[in-house]
């Protein structure tokens, strides 16, 4: 792609003294206010050579203008050409992170974890013969051709589709060059299947995760179309189902439930907001009708608000609950509401609980600490005067890794109360 500038050309980031201890310290991001100085103004997606107070290089990274995160970086160390060989080795070094780790019963999982893989603001997921790509930074777009490319001829997928974040929605195309994929001639907006072969009319493709058969709305679905992250839990929900009633509260496209029912669960009862969601963990349990054990299991659907359900709905116990819910905690700022609605939703699980009854809590806020999420579980469980035994907390499976503390959010703990 790029070779490692001269000096003169180059755009020169020279950082603060506490930017540099951030650095130094394997934070990947440089904020607008860590930066002394600039050797000209810097455009979107370029390449910023980075040099501490001491005109020191440290690395290099991608720019943009217009974020309050400067610079994300590429890699620290000695200066090296980011020429093709390098882009397609630094590839090769976040799959060898994943080797080994995924059978033919699992083609669904993470290839790109973004800065904890060395490709900040960038993910890339992996559904069988389709590639997702998400992007949360504008610096990518006007090297997609270049990444679009390198995807495409390591994997040769079926097909490719761009996601972009929040913030990349509402906002305009970097350039007018930049604003297509130069082989298909595809506007690069979210959802936009960018490479190779179309999708149903829905965007959904089929994908395994330890042999059970799911779909991910690649297009318009939750993240990259399907939460990845949650695949481990997932598996360990089944092992504790055989003979058990379960509910999975923000159970959107069911994934709990169908391992639950695999697992040899009696029932299984999802709760959630979305009757589109439900719909789609109804299709992902007719996937998987072949299995006598799926299929031998009742699964019903509840359309409702998962807190006010808990609260109102008639009462009825159940052997293990899942609690899953969305962010609660966005920013900071939410923090506080957070915790309360996590103390209530564990209450409420709780007390739904039959004697003897496990339940899963689990949190995706980065602003809640696991040792606080794991604190507050464990309070809550004892002020509810039954006797509870830990069995596991568990944090990020290995094709999400997590390097620095923005990274970290994902934690789950499971409690069997008597």
């Amino acid at each position: 792609m790029d070779e490692v500038p001269s000096p003169t050309p180059t755009l020169r980031v020279r950082l603060t003294g506490g930017a540099e201890a951030a650095l130094k310290g394997g934070h990947p991001w440089i904020y607008a206010e860590g930066i002394q100085d600039l050797n000209r103004p810097g455009e979107v997606g370029e390449l910023a050579a980075v040099y501490n107070p001491r005109n020191r290089f440290e690395g290099m990274g991608l720019f943009d203008p217009h974020s309050p995160i400067r610079v994300r970086m590429l890699y620290q160390g000695k200066a090296r050409p980011l020429n093709e060989a390098w882009w397609a080795s630094h590839l090769e070094a976040a799959l060898s992170r994943r080797a080994g780790l995924f059978d033919a019963d699992t083609t669904g999982y993470r290839c790109i974890n973004g800065e904890s893989d060395g490709w900040p603001g960038l993910v890339l997921d992996r559904y069988d013969s389709t590639l997702v790509v998400k992007l949360y930074t504008a610096a990518w777009l006007p090297r997609w051709p270049e990444i679009a490319d390198l995807f495409e001829q390591r994997f040769q997928p079926e097909r490719i589709v761009l996601r972009l974040s929040r913030n990349l929605q509402s906002g305009a195309p970097v350039t007018a060059e930049s604003s297509r994929d130069p082989i298909s001639g595809v506007l690069l907006e979210d959802g936009a299947l960018v490479r190779g072969a179309p999708l149903d009319k829905a965007g959904r493709v089929v994908f395994q995760e330890h042999g059970l058969r799911f779909e991910a709305e690649v297009q318009r679905g939750q993240k990259t179309g399907f939460f990845l992250d949650q695949r481990e839990n997932r598996a360990q929900v089944g092992s504790l189902s055989h003979g058990r009633e379960v509910l999975n509260t923000f159970s959107y496209s069911g994934g709990f439930s169908l391992h639950a029912a695999r697992g040899g669960a009696k029932a299984v009862t999802d709760v959630d907001q979305s009757a589109h969601a439900l719909a789609s963990a109804a299709r992902n349990f007719a996937l998987n009708r072949w299995n006598t054990t799926v299929r031998a299991c009742r699964h019903e659907a509840v359309q409702a608000d998962v807190f006010a359900w808990l609260r109102e709905s008639p009462p009825r116990d159940w052997d293990l609950v899942i609690l899953d819910p969305p962010s609660f905690a966005r920013k900071e700022a939410q923090r506080g509401d957070a915790l309360k609605a996590y103390r209530n939703l564990v209450r409420g699980g709780i007390e739904r609980l039959r004697r003897g009854g496990t339940l899963v809590a689990a949190s995706c806020s980065a602003h809640v600490p696991s040792t606080e999420f794991f604190t507050l579980v464990r309070q809550t469980a004892k002020q509810s005067r039954r006797l509870f035994r830990e069995l596991a907390t568990t944090r990020h499976p290995s094709d999400h890794p997590s390097t620095f503390p923005e990274a970290d959010y994902l934690k789950c703990i499971y409690l069997r109360l008597s």
